[in-house]
């Protein structure tokens, strides 16, 4: 009987790649919270990669709270770390993609609500100022395309970031990948969950309005539409 044969790794993100070689760094120079990183261009020569893939990998670090950068200064370590300690992979073990958007849309729906609530009572007026930036954008393309995905996550992200609580913002970046595999393109419909569109606006003017339980109410009515279009497109 024949062995079966190995297949291709797949590519590994660049970011990612970035990622693991300064928690390498952090931990073989025995880093301390507070002492500063090496700088934008002695990474990119050291590693062979461009500044955006540096920045990038900056900015994972710096949702997860482990960086901090310091204007005109550089980026200064806050928690040591290590390749073990920075990623905290989340996987589905299902087959079927039905049930594993099933299973993150129940992760989603807790996270999502809490954060409209939390962002309704504390954003500030520069948050509503970034908020609204954001849904237009999303509606312009929307409107342009019929479906919106990356500006629809900057959208949700502004929320987040207007909750003023960084662990929402980690929690996202922790679980990103596993959302990913699953969300993009679910059943290579480009058309999936157009139906919530019109209450992402809604939900904008609960928060605006400061009113917690308008913005639970408006995030679920976006989480049902997507719950129901799972169960319609996987029948």
């Amino acid at each position: 009987m024949s062995k079966p044969p190995i297949s291709l790794l797949p590519p590994v993100d660049r970011a990612r790649q970035v990622g693991d070689a300064l928690a390498d760094y952090v931990e073989e120079a025995a880093l301390k919270a507070g002492d500063r990183l090496p700088a934008e261009r002695e990474l990119m020569a050291a590693l062979g990669v461009g500044r955006s893939t540096i920045r990038e990998a900056i900015r994972q670090f710096q949702a997860l709270g482990i960086i901090e950068t310091r204007k005109g200064s550089g980026n200064y370590l806050l928690k040591p770390i290590s390749r073990r300690t920075i990623h905290m992979p989340l996987s589905v073990d299902t087959a079927s993609v039905r049930d594993a958007l099933l299973q993150t849309l129940e992760v989603r729906r807790g996270i999502e609500c809490e954060a409209a609530m939390v962002a309704a009572r504390k954003r500030t007026a520069e948050d509503v100022v970034n908020i609204e930036q954001k849904l237009d954008v999303m509606e312009r393309v929307h409107l342009a395309k019929g479906t919106s995905g990356p500006e629809d996550l900057a959208f949700h992200l502004a929320i987040y970031d207007a909750t003023h609580n960084p662990l929402f913002r980690q929690l996202l970046e922790q679980m990103r990948e596993a959302f990913e595999r699953f969300w993009d393109r679910p059943f290579d419909r480009p058309d999936f969950a157009r139906r919530s569109f019109p209450y992402h606006r809604t939900l904008f003017n609960a928060i605006v309005a400061q009113d917690t339980e308008a913005a639970r109410r408006e995030t679920l009515k976006i989480l049902d539409v997507v719950e129901e279009d799972i169960k319609e497109m996987s029948k």
